[in-house]
């Protein structure tokens, strides 16, 4: 796409003043505003490269550079500026009155990740960005104005908002661009009926709709502006509202008085708002013109790119061409013994100052546990730019009283005091922070009060751009991409049962690896960051990836409730069964023997009972793992089946009920999960320590488990699971007619499926029949065999064969599918899913036919399973918001495959789930147009069990 503003070169800029120079002309930009005018003022628009949205970057780019020219022409001009945001929907006014904006939809869809974007793009133009958690983008330039007002500094506030109106006086003026209308008090009494100064008095009487303030019912405008003038002020009015003679108006005054007050608290903005930077920081300056042309490339903005330039880029002529990978940048070697350890306040505010200059600094914490939840903090390391890295140690101690330094090498910075440092920095949305594994980090820091945003994620970065050909923890991407060998945690931390705590480690020690972490991550940053772009995989990372890590931050920290007593009770049940499983073991080989050894189990079934495996180990040992157990226990032998019995409790014992119970936080009292983002290639989210994803939910015992988790008094857990949703996606991206029918009018799957394969009715079809079309439906999709087939409904392989055959004759579609997805694997080496995530499959170039046949199937699979995980990271992006809008107190706990848990007061349950059910049945949208509907099955009960 091209721009088409007509835009010359800025002029020269006027000198920035001192202190001892001209009073400060402070031009703020109502930056929100700015996003939503160009939003709306412009058709959608996407960049051809990868498909992601700009219009509103784009006409924000546009509309600044626009003032930028204006106001430097000007014989006043500006010799401060900055562009204004809303940090986030709740503010103090949320806590002043829980419905304030209740009723405002959420942002559109392709302008959410756009907003980060606009903010790159403001920084781009070396204007400044602020924000404010808590506040309103109004309150801070609410503060600004008062500030520089009363300096005797002169303000003009860019925008058309009313609710600013109020700011006007004789050196306070707004500007509305778009109708190049300057306003100050004439245009506020034309349009209020009142001075500025009573602009609030008049707006507590009759609302806004659109941010839900109360006022008085059916006081308008008009009347509103009459009374005031009439009685002087609100206050006034209130304490004399019995005078007032028309009887509908008087009652509603005296009887709506506290919410008319309660109204006026919210539609005043504060001029005591903390201020993010002082100033004298937003002096104009001039913008880095290659910084600025290199992002107005990278949004391929060509033609602005080339005025910005002054006719370094050349205009585009027809579709742009793919843009080339980038090149690493030049950076200098690490050196470890160059970083600095941070132990005094005047050190820190120098680092933070640095990073508050640089826009972007790189950060990891270090703490003394694995699990975020329960981690405590023991530094924070900072880099502001390739090599130059510093280490903050907050809870470094002896080991067991014996000081591992002098006493003086032991100093560190109170931490409550670093942290209250840290916070506006790491809160900072001028800022970006950079993170390796960011979820890790984002759900420590929230333990200590600190959100930390905007976020990029190094690892998942490198996840977007290269999954499935190698893994992307720090050292092996440091390895990969940056040619260094980072220090091991063995290295200062030693191993074994030598091994201490990072609090433990000295400090110099601590310095070198800890501050290595954050350089190396600053520099990956550089190396991957701008890959995204060039490979057309910007959209993925921004809508699938960067916002998930901190939703799944807050789950992680949230935790869910298990009954230890349950669980107890439940592990004895286990223990005293495998007994009986053990004996009868016992008694049918004859003997004695260990059955969790390998080596004794296959000396008795292949050597003393005379069985035959067709499979041997590594070692050339004949195998007994599961696969074979079950082909032995499939031709009648019982001793494999009693085997398969006690290992399965063994498993569900040793990882469920038994770990389950240790891992019960001591201070929450709930089991805290790690989910990975980056743990599989097709987008699948991973737990552990413990893992939650794969406790048996079709079998007696694995129910008996999710019957542990439980909510907490006065509570519910909901568990809403997509209904067939991969076989929904095969039917859409196969466009199998059968299908796609049989979802759309909500007939049985499966039961439609045996009906076209056997030529039989679904009314009073046989359960058996249903059940082999359900294993063909549900296995063709992983590229089930004949032989695999056959064991699964225990019938003759050949048989098996048959019903495939069948299948595909019936269904033509889906073999269509596969054919052109084992062909486009075979040809670029990947396969994509429909929101465009790639999965790389290396192994279809393998010597091996072994390895290119597993890499045939999952480049059948990959599409439809990546394509579902997918769709459910979109829902989980989407739905803290979507509660939150509805003042729902409801939070997500769990994500399992296709299934989301979440906790909720007991009264709030059916509004919670008809919210669930919504974001869910629509988080494709408008991304991909499904041709079926995804249906979403939700229940709300005491256990994780009853709710499934």
């Amino acid at each position: 796409m091209t721009d088409t503003l007509d835009a010359a070169p800025l002029p020269d800029l006027p000198r920035t003043p001192t202190q001892d120079g001209p009073p400060v002309r402070l031009y703020l930009v109502d930056g929100s505003g700015y996003i939503f005018r160009a939003y709306h003022a412009l058709p959608p628009l996407t960049r051809k490269s990868d498909g992601l949205p700009i219009g509103a970057v784009s006409g924000f780019c546009n509309m600044l550079w626009k003032l930028l020219v204006d106001m430097r022409a000007q014989a006043d001009a500006p010799t401060h500026l900055a562009v204004v945001f809303d940090h986030s929907e709740k503010t103090f006014r949320n806590d002043l009155y829980d419905q304030y904006k209740a009723h405002r939809p959420p942002p559109p869809e392709d302008l959410i990740p756009q907003f980060p974007l606009v903010r790159e793009a403001t920084r781009a133009f070396g204007v400044p960005c602020l924000e404010l958690p808590g506040y309103e983008a109004d309150d801070l330039i609410a503060a600004y104005a008062c500030k520089v007002r009363d300096a005797g500094g002169e303000v003009t506030i860019i925008s058309s908002d009313k609710d600013l109106m109020q700011l006007v006086g004789d050196s306070v003026f707004m500007l509305d661009t778009m109708k190049n209308l300057r306003i100050g008090r004439e245009q506020v009494i034309e349009k209020f009926g009142v001075p500025p100064e009573k602009v609030v008095d008049v707006q507590a009487l009759c609302g806004d709709s659109v941010d839900n303030v109360p006022g008085a019912p059916g006081i308008g405008i008009k009347t509103a502006a009459q009374l005031i003038n009439e009685y002087g002020d609100l206050d006034t009015l209130l304490s004399r509202a019995e005078e007032i003679k028309q009887p509908k108006r008087r009652q509603t005054l005296i009887d709506f008085a506290d919410q008319i007050r309660l109204s006026r608290e919210l539609v005043r903005l504060d001029c005591n708002t903390p201020l993010p930077s002082p100033v004298d920081a937003l002096a104009v300056t001039e913008p880095d013109r290659t910084s600025l042309v290199a992002f107005l490339d990278e949004m391929e903005f060509r033609t602005l790119a080339r005025r910005v330039g002054q006719g370094e880029a050349a205009p585009s002529q027809g579709p742009a061409p793919a843009a080339p990978t980038p090149s690493a940048p030049e950076m200098p070697k690490i050196d470890v013994e160059a970083y600095a350890c941070v132990r005094d306040l005047g050190t820190l505010e120098m680092w933070i100052e640095k990073a508050r200059a640089a826009g972007v600094v790189a950060f990891d914490t270090e703490t003394d546990a694995l699990s975020s939840a329960s981690a405590n903090l023991c530094g924070v390391s900072l880099a502001v730019a390739p090599g130059e890295a510093c280490y903050i140690p907050l809870g470094h101690e002896e080991l067991d009283g014996l000081a591992l330094e002098a006493p003086a090498d032991l100093t560190q910075i109170p931490m409550p005091v670093a942290l209250e440092l840290l916070k506006p920095l790491l809160e900072d949305p001028a800022v970006l922070k950079v993170a390796q594994n960011a979820k890790y980090d984002l759900a420590v820091l929230s333990r200590y009060g600190i959100r930390v945003a905007p976020v990029d994620d190094t690892m998942l970065i490198s996840y977007v751009l290269e999954a499935g050909l190698h893994g992307h923890g720090m050292d092996e991407l440091s390895r990969l991409h940056l040619g260094h060998e980072p220090i091991p945690f063995k290295q200062v931390a030693g191993t074994g049962k030598s091994q201490k705590s990072f609090k433990h480690v000295e400090l110099k020690s601590a310095t070198c690896y800890a501050a290595e972490d954050a350089d190396v991550t600053f520099r990956l940053h550089q190396v991957l960051k701008p890959r995204l772009a060039a490979e057309g995989l910007a959209t993925v990372y921004e809508t699938l990836e960067r916002p998930l890590a901190g939703v799944l931050a807050d789950m992680e920290v949230a935790g869910i409730a298990v009954d230890p007593e349950r669980l107890r009770l439940l592990s004895n049940d286990f223990s005293m069964r495998m007994a009986e499983y053990e004996a009868k073991a016992h008694a049918l080989a004859g003997r004695p023997f260990n059955l969790g050894s390998p080596k004794q189990i296959g000396e008795i079934l292949y050597q003393e009972m005379g069985l035959a495996s067709g499979r041997t180990t590594a070692t050339g040992a004949s195998s007994t793992d599961a696969s074979v157990l079950e082909e032995l226990a499939a031709q009648g032998h019982e001793l494999p089946r009693v085997l398969l019995d006690w290992r399965q409790l063994s498993k569900l014992k040793g990882t469920y009920t038994d770990a389950l119970v240790a891992a019960i936080s001591p201070e929450t009292r709930r089991v805290h999960t790690s989910f990975a983002l980056a743990a599989t290639t097709t987008g699948r989210l991973s737990s552990s320590d413990p893992n939650l994803q794969n406790i048996p939910i079709r079998t007696e015992e694995g129910r008996k488990i999710r019957q542990a988790f439980v909510a907490e008094p006065g509570k519910v857990l909901i568990s809403a699971d997509y209904s067939q949703i991969e076989l929904r996606i095969l039917a859409h991206m196969g466009d199998i007619p059968q299908l796609k029918r049989a979802f759309q009018e909500g007939l049985d799957i499966h039961a439609m499926t045996a009906s076209e394969m056997f030529g039989v009715p679904i009314e009073g079809m046989p359960g058996e029949t249903r059940r082999r079309a359900k294993a063909i439906n549900f296995g063709i999709v992983y590229g089930i065999s004949a032989f695999g087939l056959s064991n699964q409904l225990s019938i003759p392989q050949d048989e098996a064969a048959a019903y495939i055959r069948t299948y595909f004759e019936r269904f033509p579609g889906i073999r269509d599918y596969m054919d052109r997805e084992k062909a486009r694997v075979r040809a670029q080496g990947f396969v994509t899913t429909l929101f465009g995530r790639k999965v790389n499959i290396p192994d279809v170039k393998a010597k091996s036919v072994g390895q290119r046949a597993f890499a045939d199937r999952a480049a059948i699979n990959a599409p439809i399973q990546g394509t579902a995980a997918d769709v459910i990271r979109r829902a989980m992006i989407r739905m803290p918001g979507a509660l939150a809008a509805e003042g729902l107190q409801a939070k997500m706990l769990l994500q399992v495959h296709d299934e989301l848990v979440f906790e909720a007061p007991e009264a709030e349950a059916d509004a919670a789930i008809a919210v669930i059910k919504r974001v869910m049945e629509t988080a494709a949208e408008p991304a991909v147009a499904f041709s079926v509907p995804l249906e979403v099955e939700a229940r709300a009960a005491g256990n994780w069990d009853d709710a499934h």
